[in-house]
């Protein structure tokens, strides 16, 4: 008998991929009547998810099994990106449990023609989303009292840009500073290979906020600092039209997903337009009169752009929801009506679990294989009914339910 087995995964389509990249992802499959070749074909489609949760990518898998053997596999991601020489190389068993590592090379174009991604169902809902503090790496270069909030004043006003879009639910905590050592950011010392973020994952939970936006302004400086010098041969120059009163702006906002604390988008923005003191009627970075000179004008364009920017990115993410109760049949999930969930939608419950050996790192997620339908929604939380009862394929509070 011959089966083919699809599996469409959409996560992130972002930007191009020039160079071919090493992937590896990691699966697990029960081995059900001692064939091990159905076990690590069904270990091997999950390593692909895996990855596309890993790296953003839209995975698109087509195996074909013969007599329980796996005969051709074929895995691509969207219409202009490539999966190739995909290969298993690790695999360990334990009882009936078979997991596997697949590595596989990446390149081409992980989105469509006019550079957005595919997004799937889940671009129809709102993600949760907390936006906290982009602190100044060198505050000495704002020198003026209208530039010393600017790195809450510009969280707030993309939280404000961001509100006004209606695709997220947004949450500001902009007070909230979430690097200590800001040149690097956000490497930290403790964890500089991964690039990961624990206290992005304690500040997700908390908040109940799928992903964190957050940044640092690297870049606020004067192209002369003399230029609005206090002295008489500074405003001698500035009478006669001299000197060059440049600012720059330069700030670069990152996006983590909160149940891992991976990194799933950064980008920097920077503008220079001609500045005026704060004292010369020009009101504070952020203000109502902030646009009324040159400078702010150019920097509130940045921020329009940092706004449509993370809209995007998260836009092509799929939608997740933390299980927070399980009894028998019956699931409830940390979400409902407010993020656009409405009786009746389907969710595919995925496993959270951790390994002795690396307690420290991500999660890996395991499809449970069921679908859970959702029967009542309410603003913040939601519940809905298993296919099969929770205790029999081990569903617990934390796992998540995701829409791609």
């Amino acid at each position: 008998m011959t089966r083919i087995v699809f599996l469409c995964l959409i996560v992130v389509g972002a930007g191009w991929v020039n160079a071919a990249t090493i992937l590896e992802g990691v699966g697990h499959a029960n081995i059900r009547e001692d064939n091990l070749d159905q076990a690590r074909a069904e270990a091997r489609q999950a390593a692909m998810r895996d990855l596309a949760l890993q790296y953003q990518a839209r995975v698109s898998t087509q195996d074909t099994v013969e007599n329980g053997q796996l005969t051709e596999s074929k895995t691509e991601l969207s219409s202009n990106v490539e999966l190739r020489n995909a290969t298993i190389v690790d695999e360990y068993r334990r009882g009936n449990l078979l997991r596997v590592i697949v590595r596989a090379e990446l390149s081409g174009r992980s989105a469509d023609g006019d550079g957005r991604c595919q997004a799937g169902n889940a671009s129809g809902l709102r993600k949760r989303v907390a936006v906290t503090g982009f602190p100044i790496v060198n505050p000495s270069q704002g020198g003026d009292p209208g530039l010393d909030n600017a790195g809450e004043q510009l969280p707030q006003a993309l939280v404000a840009r961001m509100q006004q879009q209606g695709s997220l639910q947004v949450l500001g905590s902009t007070s909230l500073r979430l690097f200590s050592n800001l040149p690097d950011a956000p490497t930290t010392q403790a964890n500089m290979a991964s690039n990961r973020l624990t206290n992005v994952v304690q500040l997700a939970r908390e908040l109940g906020a799928q992903f964190v936006v957050t940044g640092v302004i690297r870049d606020i400086g004067l192209s002369d600092p003399d230029a609005w010098g206090t002295s008489v041969f500074a405003r001698m120059q500035r009478g006669l039209g001299f000197g060059d009163k440049t600012r720059r702006f330069e700030t670069e906002v990152m996006v983590f997903d909160g149940f891992s604390g991976s990194p799933v988008f950064r980008k920097r923005f920077e503008t220079a337009a001609n500045w005026k003191p704060s004292g010369t009627g020009t009101a504070g970075f952020g203000a109502a009169g902030f646009e009324h000179n040159e400078w702010g004008a150019a920097v509130s364009k940045v921020i329009d752009e940092m706004a449509v920017s993370v809209s995007k990115a998260l836009n092509c993410q799929p939608f997740m929801a933390r299980i927070t109760r399980v009894s028998d049949h019956k699931v409830t999930l940390a979400s409902g009506a407010t993020a656009g969930l409405r009786p009746g939608d389907q969710l595919n419950v995925y496993r959270s679990q951790s390994y002795f050996d690396s307690l420290g790192g991500t999660p890996e997620l395991d499809d449970a294989g069921v679908t859970l339908t959702l029967d009542s929604v309410h603003p913040d939380f939601s519940t809905g009914r298993l296919e099969t009862m929770g205790r029999q394929i081990n569903v617990q509070r934390d796992d998540l339910a995701i829409i791609w």
